[in-house]
């Protein structure tokens, strides 16, 4: 099965005699001979997934639909992406999670400490194997943006998406910048990625 841009903000899944995963209340449409059920958290499977999620508040709640027909996706009128993983790992903010295929495997991993008084995205949500993810993203399509050893990358934590490739994230206090746009509440971080890879980030903030 395939998971195909109808829209810049709808996507759809042809089944046949298959099944996806999906965001849960992410269908807007379906045709064809399609059940739906629970597939609990994303970031392994059973009682841990569950346990990881509480522990963790980084968890996806999916559904798996099945069959043959046609199901149309989509989630807060956000745009969504499509990519193709080949063997590959991929981060992601789990929100922005909208739909997996193939043979692909969620989990969540440790990110590191971001400071004392911000619990934000120590944990993060991974995707590996080979298959098609759909992202969703505010504000706009996604931004790709290149990584090399040369030219490392920070990005803002509430516009990071996904990033995948040979890259290594740390965390940099920065308060400069959040007091120049008036966000000097709270404690200001930002994502730094080393390597060479691809991070691609929304145009508007969470």
């Amino acid at each position: 099965m395939r998971l195909l841009v109808k829209s810049k903000r709808v996507i759809e899944a042809q089944l046949s005699n298959s099944g996806i995963r999906a965001l849960s209340g992410s269908m807007v449409a379906y045709e064809g001979q399609v059940a739906f059920k629970s597939a609990g958290f994303g970031g392994g499977e059973g009682v841990l997934a569950g346990l990881r999620q509480r522990a963790t508040g980084e968890g996806l709640s999916l559904m798996e639909c099945t069959g043959t027909g046609v199901v149309y996706l989509a989630h807060q009128g956000q745009d969504v992406t499509i990519l193709e993983l080949n063997n590959e790992t991929l981060q992601v903010e789990s929100e922005q999670l909208l739909a997996l295929n193939g043979n692909l495997n969620t989990n969540v991993t440790f990110a590191g400490l971001r400071g004392g008084m911000s619990g934000q995205g120590l944990f993060t949500t991974t995707v590996t194997g080979t298959g098609q993810v759909a992202l969703l993203s505010a504000g706009g399509p996604l931004i790709h943006l290149e990584v090399s050893p040369q030219y490392p990358l920070v990005v803002d934590p509430d516009a990071f998406v996904c990033a995948k490739g040979q890259l290594t994230q740390s965390f940099v206090t920065d308060v400069s910048w959040r007091s120049m746009v008036g966000q000097g509440s709270g404690e200001a971080f930002s994502l730094k990625w080393d390597g060479t890879g691809v991070v691609s980030i929304q145009p508007a903030e969470r």
